[in-house]
Parts: structure tokens; sequence; C-alpha cells
């Protein structure tokens, strides 16, 4: 079986092996990478190169006789000062190999067949093309755009080239990105650009440039490239050695632009794979947010049940993707915090009396000094509720159920105090609906403020913010440790009564309806934002009757372990498909 056949016969594997990848922003989404028909593109260069995507013919000239032809011309063009001399690379020996190469094909360096870093020299006056590095792209065939510049103002200070020419990027994370360039149709035929770019210039009518450029973008070229780096973090770079001397397989040249020709052909294969695929992901998207929202518009729990059920005798064809459960999962908390998850009883104590119970130990505890009185807010009558509540449901400020404080500003001049030094919980441990603790960091604070920063079994723990996803991020704390703090921008929030359902609350902050509030109130910056105590004492809440208030938080339970099931279904199905591709990929490559 021919290797093309076994990539076209294998195309389920390439489309449906499918990486989730976790995003964060205003209303973002997870992203999925198509890894199957990412790890496909990347196969096809590797065979490509290795000389096994096309099959050889006997009848072409042998690369052999090719490379002695390119470098009788090489060294005429010495000869005629047309290029430079450069340094004549050794001849590749075995030790270097890594894989074997067709019969006709020979080993070569990219130096001993081009002209390693060319200069222009052109009139002054002459239009010419510039590229910086966001204008060169990743794509395979090394398109890049240009802008218009006259040769006087960019002829020194920047890397030349000109039509034919191939170019790597050389600096991280561009390199391993695969930015690389066949410059063509260029503003009068040449160029120059970003600096951090290796050039290579082949010896006209010698070689087919694309076929080298497969090469330079190939992944054992990248791989084996990020190891031979030099510099420092952030800033480290390819050698000019590397890219001119890493052995090179080479091709007869007819066989060269049959390969390029395959490439083109499958990788248009590809594209057609990847609109295929995407096209279905967003249906499948569309399909299953208006199957949810069939669940947020219906009128009582009765109806909500009967569509319940509808929908989860198609579970497995509806939440395939990790991203379709979170929105599952956001789908129960807004019916939650909407009454609708749940049958309202007659019977229950309605949630105005449990406010009131709560305001009058609030009253208390300012009068005892115990916590501060706030400045009052708008009338809770004069605020715009989000939706309407069952009748036996209230509406009430975050502030009215909960007391909320600010935690330990780091940095403070402390000298003369007695000191104590305790764990502390930053954002970066306080997660959506639970905590990550295994990298809590300490603070120094006065012994005398031990009590007023400690986080106690039941407090709320809220996010300022940061970037959009922590904003308002909300977990509880069942004292997973003995003691611990709170940093500045992790609000504490200490409900007022032992009786109050925490749980109730968390959810709330978590939901679309709380986390709407938090992006709408806000200070805003480019992809950051935060809220402040203020903000935070403002924010509305649905407060059900305390006993539905358990059956609520118990259904929610119930139903995310149902979509915590899912998850690991979705997740192992995933790394299968992905171990799939991987074992084909390796398979035709080795």
């Amino acid at each position: 079986m021919s290797v093309e056949s076994v990539i076209t016969e294998n195309l389920d594997i390439w489309t449906s092996a499918i990486k989730t990848k976790s995003a964060s922003g205003r209303g973002s989404s997870n992203k999925l990478e198509l890894y199957g028909i990412k790890k496909l593109r990347e196969l096809i260069l590797e065979l490509a190169v290795r000389g096994k995507l096309v099959p050889q013919d006997l009848n072409d000239e042998p690369a052999s006789k090719l490379l002695e032809k390119i470098s009788i011309e090489r060294a005429e063009l010495v000869k005629t000062k047309a290029i430079k001399k450069q340094k004549q690379l050794p001849e590749v020996n075995e030790d270097e190999l890594s894989f074997s190469i067709p019969s006709n094909w020979s080993w070569t360096r990219l130096g001993n067949i081009t002209e390693i870093g060319p200069r222009n020299d052109i009139d002054d006056e002459q239009k010419v093309a510039f590229i910086p590095m966001p204008l060169i792209s990743t794509s395979y065939d090394g398109k890049h755009g240009q802008e218009t510049r006259i040769w006087s103002e960019v002829k020194k200070g920047y890397t030349h080239f000109a039509d034919g020419d191939i170019a790597i990027a050389k600096i991280t994370p561009c390199f391993e990105n695969s930015k690389a360039a066949y410059f063509s149709n260029l503003q009068g035929g040449v160029g120059c650009g970003t600096t951090e770019l290796h050039v290579a210039r082949p010896i006209p009518d010698t070689l087919d440039p694309l076929f080298i450029l497969l090469y330079l973008k190939a992944p054992m070229f990248l791989e084996l490239g990020k190891t031979k780096m030099t510099g420092s973090a952030g800033q480290k770079r390819v050698p000019k050695d590397f890219f001119a001397g890493n052995p090179l397989p080479f091709p007869p040249l007819n066989e060269q632009k049959r390969i390029v020709a395959k490439v083109n052909e499958l990788m248009k294969l590809c594209d057609q794979l990847e609109s295929k695929t995407e096209s279905s992901i967003e249906a499948h998207k569309t399909l299953v947010e208006t199957l949810l929202a069939t669940l947020t518009n219906a009128k009582d729990a009765e109806e909500l049940n009967e569509n319940w059920q509808r929908i989860s005798e198609h579970f497995d064809t509806l939440f395939t993707t990790e991203d379709s459960i979170d929105q599952l999962k956001q789908t129960i908390l807004q019916l939650a915090v909407m009454g609708k998850l749940v049958k309202q009883d007659p019977n229950d104590e309605p949630a105005s009396a449990l406010l009131e119970r709560i305001a009058q130990e609030k009253e208390q505890l300012i009068k005892d000094k115990k916590i501060k009185k706030q400045k009052a807010l708008a009338p809770l009558e004069d605020v715009a509720k989000p939706y309407d509540l069952p009748s036996d449901w209230s509406w009430c400020r975050l502030e009215d159920v909960v007391d909320i404080q600010s935690g330990i500003t780091k940095g403070r001049k402390l000298a003369g105090r007695e000191l104590i030094t305790i764990p502390y919980l930053s954002v970066a441990n306080v997660q959506r609906s639970y905590l990550e603790l295994e990298n809590v960091k300490e603070v120094d604070i006065p012994i005398d403020e031990q009590d007023k920063y400690e986080v106690k079994k039941g407090d709320l723990l809220i996010t300022e913010g940061g970037d959009w996803d922590k904003v308002g991020r909300t977990a509880i704390w069942n004292n997973e440790m003995p003691y611990v703090g709170h940093q500045n921008h992790v609000f504490k929030a200490r409900r007022f009564l032992s009786s109050q359902n925490v749980v109730w609350l968390e959810k709330y902050l978590n939901s679309t309806v709380a986390r709407d509030y938090f992006a709408g109130s806000s200070k805003q910056t480019t992809n950051l934002a935060s809220i402040n105590k203020t903000q935070l004492r403002g924010c509305l809440i649905a407060i059900p009757p305390t006993a539905e208030q358990e059956r609520i938080v118990n259904r929610i339970e119930s139903m995310f372990t149902l979509c915590d099931q899912l998850r690991l279904k979705v997740i192992n199905a995933q790394l299968t498909q992905l171990s799939i591709a991987d074992s084909i990929s390796s398979s035709l490559v080795n």
C-alpha cells in the first residue's frame, strides 16, 4: 500500500484527533486544536524530505551529478565575482545521519549549494520590498507580505534578499513556529527586512527552492534546530552554522519538482479537511447552544425536566467536547439561579424570613463593633433586576448576606512591629469552585493582624481580577490547612449565620449571571479586568428559601457528577484518537 493510500484511507483519524486548549477572556471558550490535521501536515513534510512521498524514477539524473554541476556553476560565479567566495563545508559523514535516503539521492549541506547571507547591490533610488517579521507566515509554501521602501532608506542595518531566495526565522519562538519564506514577487525583485532571518540564495536553475523550504519546515529540522539554539532565555537564536551546515537530503531535480507538486496537492487536501472539520465543529456548537437554550427558556421545572430528558437521550452525540460540557455546566447553574432547576414547595419558609434573620444578626455585629458599617449603596428597588424570581425568592445584595473583607497588602513598611510568617492565598490559589493549594506562598504580617486576615471554614474567597476569567472567581475554604490568610487581590466573604448555605452563594457567584455583572462592573484595560470592594458589595444575589437552596445544591452536584463522567469519557476518547494519529505518523516515517 502506498504512503498516499495510507494517508487518504485514514482521513477519519486525521479529522477526529482534536486537542482541547484552554483559553481565557470575556465570553471565551476553550480552543480546539485540529491535532490530527496538524500532524498530517507535519507527516507530509517529513515524508517529502525523506524520499517517501513520491516514487523514484530510475531515468532521473542522480543527485550526485546535479551536485557536481552546482559546484562547477558556483565556482564560476565566484570567479566572475557574481557571488562572494564562501567556505567549502565538509562532506556529510555517516555519523551525522539519522535516517536513510533513496539510492539516487545524496547528502549535502545548504551552504554548499547556495549563497548564505547574500547582499544586494542596486540603485539607491529603486523601490524595493521591505518585510518585517509579522509579514512572514508559517505557511508551508513560504508566503509573505511586503511593504514598499526606497533602497537608500533600508539597505543598511537589515537582512537582504531577492526573488527566489529562501529564509528562516532564527529567533525564538519564530523559529519553532516555522516562520520561513520563499521570496517571490518582491517590489523590484529585491528586498530587505528583519535582521532575525537566515537567508540562502540558490545557484540559478540548479534546484527547486520550494523543496529546500520543505526541508527547513520539516519537524526533524525544527526539533534539531531547537537543541542548537544559543543565547539567553527569550533571545535564543539558531546559529548560522547550523542553517548552512546541517545535513540536507537532496533528491534529483525532477524528483524535487514532483515532491513539491505532491506536497501542494496533499496540503490542499489538508485545507479541505480543515475547513470541513471547522464547519462541523461550528455546526455542533450551534446545535448544543440551541438545545441548551430550550432548557433555560423552559417556563417551569416540569417543562425543564421534559426538555432535559429529551437531551439526555443524546448525551453521547451532543456533548463530545470539553467546551460543550462546560456549556452544559453553565446552563445548569443558570437554571439553578433562575429557580428552574427544582420545583418550588409552597410549604418552604420564604427567603424574606431568612434575610430578616441575617439583617438582625448583621445589625447586632455592627452594634458590637465586630464588623464595620459600610457606606450605603443605591436602594435595591432602584436597581434593575436581571430576571424575575419565583414568588418565595428574594433579591438582595452580596453585602446583605456576607461580610466582605480585603486581604493583606504586600510591601508595607512594618519596621518596629512584631511579625509572624503565615501562608496566604493568592489569585492563583483560588480557582472557580475549587482551590489549588500545591503552591501556597508565605508572607510576614504583624502578629496582631493574624486574626484579621485568617480565612475560616465556610468563608467564600473571591478573586479581584487579572484576565477576564479571574474576575469574581469564587471558591469555599474548608479548613484545608490549619491556618491561612488571604492577599488583598482575594476578597474574603463570611456569612453572618452558620445556617446560611455558602455552597449556594458559591454556585451563584460562579454562574453566568454574576459573571456578567462582574464583566459589566469591572475596571477594564486591554485583556485585563478587576472589581473593587464596592462593586463586589453591590452584586445582586438571588436567594431561595433555605430548604430549596439545599435541594438545588444537591441537584447541581448530581448533574455535575454526570458532566464530569462525560468529560472523562471525552478526554479518554481524545487521547485514543491522538495516540492513533501519532502511531500512524510514526509507522509511516519509520
